[in-house]
């Protein structure tokens, strides 16, 4: 996630508008995931941070390592 644009989102909202209005007989699944994203976007910067940090803030820090030779 990047910093926030409104820009972006918009056109996010656009693309997934499209998608709907396109795909007329798109599964009612698939279209209400689709209907819920749209909803679901962040148009302010306040909320977009709050999603970044609600979604990192219990994330563990450690750098994870793995050698590809040995799988240790």
């Amino acid at each position: 996630m990047g910093p926030f644009s409104e820009e972006r989102q918009i056109q996010r909202a656009d693309a997934i508008g499209r998608l709907l209005r396109d795909n007329p007989d798109i599964d009612p699944l698939y279209k209400s995931i689709w209907e819920r994203h749209l909803k679901n976007l962040a148009y302010n910067e306040t909320t977009y941070n709050e999603r970044v940090r609600n979604i990192y803030q219990n994330m563990n820090r450690e750098v994870i390592f793995e050698d590809v030779r040995t799988g240790l």
